[in-house]
C-alpha cells in the first residue's frame, strides 16, 4: 500500500489542473458574455439618447429619422440627436478609459481626472485660450487641453512623491490642485465678461453644443488615447505586483507610466476639450467593473470603454427629462450622482481597514 500511494498523490495534480482551467474558460467566457450584454445596453442608451429630448421622438421613427432623407426627423436627428449622442459615446470612453488607467497606475481605487485635478488642468488651459489669446474653436483650444491635462499629470506625480507616491498624498495633492485651478477659472470668467457668456455651459460640463465637425475632430485623439490604454493593460497589471517584479515579468515601467500619462493626456485633454469638464464618471465605472471582472486591466479596461458611455448618456438623457422644458447640463446630472457614491466608497474602504 505504500508503493501505491505516491503514485495516487502523483496522479491527483496532473488531473487538478484541468479544473482551474475549465473555471478560468468558464470565467472568461462569462466575461464575454457580460460584455456582449454591456454593449446591449449601450445600443438601448443610444436608442433612447436620440429619441429623447425637447421634441419626444416615438421609438419606432429613431432608425426612419437615421436613414431615411425623406423623414420628417430626419434633420433633427442628424442635425441635433445624432451629434450629441457621438460626442457623448467618445466623451464616456475617453473618461472611463482615463479612470480605469489612472487607478492601475496609482494604485488608488479613488483615482479620477475630475478628483485629481486633471480635468481642472485642462480647463484652466482653455479658459486662458479663450479669454487672452480669443482662441473659438475646437481645433485650437484643444491643444492647450492637452498642455494642461499634461502639465497637472506630470505635477501631480511629483508633488505626490514619484515612485513612492502613497494613494493617500495623491489625493491630497490632487485635491489641492483641483482647487486651486477651478478657483483661477473662476477668476478668469469673473474678469471677463465675454469668456462668462461663451463659457458658462462649457464650464458645467454640457454636450448640448455638440455638432459634427468637433466630433470629427475629437475622434482622432480619443482612438489614439484608447489603443495606447489597451495596450498598456498588461504592463499596468505587472506593475501591480511592484516595479521589480513587473522587470522580471518583462514589463518596462517607467515605459509604462510615460505611456498611461500620454494616454490619460489624450483622453482626457480631448473630452474636456469638447464637452467640458465632467466628474465622477472615471471614478464610478471602474469601480462598478471591477466587482464584475476584478482587477485584470485586460477585462476592465473595455468594460470601462462600454459602461462609461452608458452611464454619461444614460446621464444626459436624465438631464433632458427632469429638465423639461429646458434641460439639465449632464455634468451637473453626473455630479449629483457621483457625489453620494463617492462618500459610499471612502466610507466602505474605512469600514474595510478598520
Amino acid at each position: 500500500m505504500t508503493l501505491t500511494q505516491p503514485s495516487e498523490t502523483r496522479r491527483g495534480p496532473v488531473a487538478g489542473p484541468r479544473g482551474p482551467r475549465r473555471t478560468r474558460g468558464g470565467r472568461g467566457a462569462a466575461r464575454a458574455a457580460g460584455l456582449l450584454t454591456a454593449l446591449l445596453l449601450l445600443a438601448v442608451v443610444v436608442v433612447l439618447s436620440i429619441a429623447v429630448g425637447a421634441k419626444q421622438l416615438p421609438l419606432g421613427t429613431v432608425w426612419p429619422g437615421l436613414t431615411d432623407p425623406a423623414s420628417a426627423q430626419y434633420t433633427v436627428v442628424h442635425e441635433m440627436r445624432l451629434p450629441r449622442t457621438l460626442l457623448g459615446l467618445a466623451a464616456g470612453l475617453a473618461l472611463g478609459l482615463a479612470g480605469g488607467v489612472m487607478q492601475a497606475l496609482t494604485r488608488n481605487p479613488l483615482a479620477d481626472p475630475g478628483l485629481l485635478g486633471i480635468n481642472a488642468g485642462a480647463s484652466a488651459a482653455v479658459v486662458s485660450a479663450i479669454a487672452f489669446l480669443g482662441v473659438n474653436a475646437y481645433s485650437g483650444y484643444v491643444w492647450f487641453a492637452f498642455a494642461g491635462a499634461a502639465a497637472v499629470s506630470v505635477l501631480l506625480y511629483t508633488v505626490g512623491g514619484g515612485r513612492g507616491a502613497t494613494p493617500a498624498r495623491l489625493a491630497l495633492a490632487g485635491a489641492a490642485l483641483n482647487a486651486a485651478l477651478l478657483s483661477y477659472v473662476n477668476a478668469v470668467m469673473l474678469i471677463d465678461a465675454a469668456s462668462l457668456d461663451r463659457m458658462r455651459f462649457w464650464t458645467v460640463g454640457s454636450l448640448a453644443s455638440a455638432r459634427v465637425d468637433v466630433v470629427a475632430q475629437l475622434a482622432p485623439f480619443v482612438a489614439a488615447g484608447t489603443a495606447l490604454a489597451l495596450a498598456l493593460a498588461r504592463p499596468l497589471n505587472a506593475m501591480a505586483l511592484g516595479d521589480d517584479s513587473a522587470t522580471a515579468l518583462g514589463a518596462r515601467p517607467g515605459r509604462a507610466r510615460a505611456g498611461a500619462v500620454v494616454a490619460v493626456t489624450l483622453l482626457v485633454g480631448a473630452a474636456t476639450a469638447a464637452c467640458g469638464p465632467i466628474v465622477f464618471v472615471g471614478l464610478i465605472v471602474p469601480h462598478l467593473v471591477r466587482s464584475l471582472t476584478g482587477p485584470d486591466l485586460r477585462w476592465l479596461l473595455p468594460y470601462c470603454a462600454v459602461l462609461a458611455p452608458v452611464l454619461l448618456l444614460g446621464a444626459d438623457v436624465l438631464g433632458r427629462v427632469l429638465g423639461r422644458p429646458g434641460e439639465l447640463q449632464v455634468g451637473i446630472v453626473t455630479a449629483v450622482l457621483g457625489g453620494p457614491l463617492f462618500l459610499y466608497f471612502v466610507r466602505r474602504r474605512r469600514v474595510a481597514r478598520a
